[in-house]
C-alpha cells in the first residue's frame, strides 16, 4: 500500500467520542516477543488496522508462524511453534522494528534473515546497537544485499552484560527479548524504560521470564529455553491520545477522548496547562471543548523534547501545530532527533512565514485565530503526516495529501475514527 492520496475537505468541525487504540510502540513489540513463547499467545486491545502491524504479521506468516485475527474484538492469537528461518521471495517490509523478529527465529532455527529496518526518515537511525546486542550475546552478523543474517549455532549465550553507549528504546527492547531466550542471567545497562518498554517487560514476565528493574536504566533478565503462553492486554497509545486532545483544542469542536493513559502523560499535559488549556477529565476520559481555553487563547510556550516522562520526540510536531495557533512566539527544541523538521516545510504551505527552523530548534510565530490555507501536501514521516492532516482539517479550504500511508502506519482505523467525529476524508487507493 504505497502512494495513497487523501482528499481533505476543510471546514469540518468534530463532535463525538473517539477511543484511543492500543499503543503502536507496545503492540508491535509484544507481537514480536510472542514468537519466543512455546504456547499460544492472545493479545487484546491490539491495533490490528496499523500498516506496521500488518507487515509484521505477514512476515511471521511467511516464516511459518500462525496468526489468527479477530478484528471486531481487536484481538490476535499467535502460535510460533512452526516458526523457522526461511529464504523469502522478497524482504521488502517497510517497518522499523524488523530486528525484534530475530530472537524468535534464533530460538527456533539458530538463524535469522530479516529485512533491513525501514520506517520514517527523520535523521540518523542506524541499527549498529542491534548488531552490538546480537554479537555480545554470541551471534555472528552478516549484512547481505537484501537482508541481515544473524547466526547463533547454540542460541544466544548467557552470562553477558549489554552496556549501551546511549539510552535506546529499540536496543533495550531487542536486548530484553533476546535475553529472555537464555537460561542464565543477562544484565542490560543504560536501558531506556518507557511506558511501552514497561508493557513489553510485563508481557515477558507473563510468559515466564524473570526480570528485575533497578532504578530506571538497569535491568537483570533471567530467561528460559521454554516459555509458556499468555493472555495479555496492550496499554493505550499516549501519542494518539495527545493527537486527539490537541485536535479537539484547535478545532473548536467537542470531543470525548476515551481510554487516555493519563499516568503516562503527566508532563505533556502539564505543558498544555501552562499554555492556558484546562482539560475536563475523569480517570480514563478527557472532554475537549472551547471552554478548555481558560482565557480564550493559547499562551505561547517553550519546551524541549527528551526521554520519558518528558515530552518525547514523537510528540514534538503536535506542539508545533499548537504553537501556530498560540498568541505569540513559541519555541520547540529537539536534540534527540534534530532533523525532525521535514514536515515543517509542508506546514509552511498552510501557515506562510510562520515557521523558522534550524538544527534542533523550531521557532513558531503563532497567531490567535489562525486559519491555515488549504494546499497540496506530502506526508514526510508518521507523526508529521498526522500533523499535516490535522492542519488540513483546520483549514476552510480543501487539501490533498500524497503518501498518506505514512499516517496509517501509526493510527489504527484512522478513517473510521474520524467518521465517528463527523469528519469525512477520502483516500484514493
Amino acid at each position: 500500500m504505497k502512494n495513497l492520496k487523501a482528499i481533505i475537505k476543510g471546514g469540518q468541525t468534530p463532535r463525538g467520542k473517539i477511543r484511543v487504540s492500543g499503543a503502536k510502540n507496545a503492540a508491535t513489540r509484544v507481537l514480536a516477543a510472542s514468537l519466543i513463547s512455546d504456547g499460544e499467545v492472545t493479545i487484546h486491545n491490539f491495533p490490528i488496522g496499523l500498516v506496521d502491524a500488518k507487515h509484521k504479521i505477514n512476515f511471521i506468516r511467511e516464516s511459518g508462524g500462525i496468526v489468527t485475527i479477530d478484528s471486531e474484538s481487536e484481538t490476535i492469537s499467535i502460535n510460533a511453534l512452526d516458526l523457522s528461518d526461511r529464504l523469502l521471495n522478497h524482504y521488502d517490509y517497510p517497518i522499523r522494528t524488523t530486528y525484534l523478529l530475530v530472537p524468535g527465529l534464533i530460538k527456533r532455527s539458530q538463524k535469522a534473515r530479516i529485512p533491513y529496518p525501514g520506517g520514517c526518515k527523520i535523521g540518523n537511525r542506524g541499527y549498529d546497537l542491534h548488531i552490538m546486542v546480537w554479537e555480545t550475546l554470541g551471534a555472528h552478523v552478516s549484512e547481505k544485499e537484501d537482508y541481515i543474517e544473524i547466526i547463533a549455532e547454540n542460541g544466544f549465550q548467557s552470562g553477558k552484560t549489554i552496556d549501551f553507549p546511549i539510552s535506546t528504546i529499540g536496543g533495550t527492547e531487542n536486548a530484553l527479548i533476546c535475553a529472555s531466550t537464555i537460561e542464565g542471567e543477562t544484565i542490560i545497562k543504560n536501558a531506556y524504560i518507557s511506558p511501552e518498554v514497561k508493557c513489553l517487560i510485563l508481557f515477558l514476565i507473563s510468559i515466564g521470564v524473570k526480570i528485575d528493574v533497578v532504578g530506571n536504566s538497569y535491568i537483570k533478565v533471567r530467561g528460559s529455553r521454554t516459555l509458556r503462553g499468555s493472555i495479555f492486554k496492550i496499554i493505550p497509545d499516549r501519542i494518539e491520545a495527545l493527537t486527539w486532545i490537541i485536535y479537539g483544542i484547535l478545532s473548536g469542536g467537542e470531543i470525548t477522548v476515551q481510554d487516555v493513559p493519563f499516568n503516562d502523560m503527566e508532563i505533556p499535559l502539564i505543558h498544555l496547562r501552562e499554555s492556558g488549556i484546562d482539560i475536563y477529565r475523569n480517570e480514563t476520559n478527557a472532554y475537549i471543548s472551547p471552554e478548555c481555553l481558560v482565557n480564550g487563547v493559547i499562551q505561547p510556550f517553550e519546551l524541549a523534547t527528551g526521554t520519558h516522562p518528558g515530552i518525547i520526540s514523537d510528540m514534538q510536531p503536535f506542539y508545533v501545530l499548537l504553537g501556530l495557533h498560540g498568541n505569540g512566539i513559541s519555541r520547540v527544541f529537539d536534540y534527540r532527533y534534530p532533523e525532525r523538521v521535514k514536515y515543517c516545510e509542508e506546514l509552511l504551505k498552510m501557515y506562510p512565514q510562520m515557521l523558522e527552523w534550524k538544527t534542533g530548534e523550531i521557532k513558531i510565530l503563532g497567531k490567535h485565530g489562525n486559519i491555515p490555507k488549504g494546499s497540496t501536501l506530502t506526508s514526510t514521516d508518521l507523526r508529521g503526516s498526522m500533523v499535516v492532516l490535522l492542519a488540513a482539517l483546520l483549514s476552510q479550504n480543501d487539501s490533498t495529501i500524497d503518501n498518506f500511508e505514512m499516517a496509517l502506519r501509526g493510527y489504527n482505523n484512522l478513517v473510521h475514527k474520524l467518521s465517528q467525529l463527523g469528519i469525512n476524508i477520502s483516500i484514493d487507493y
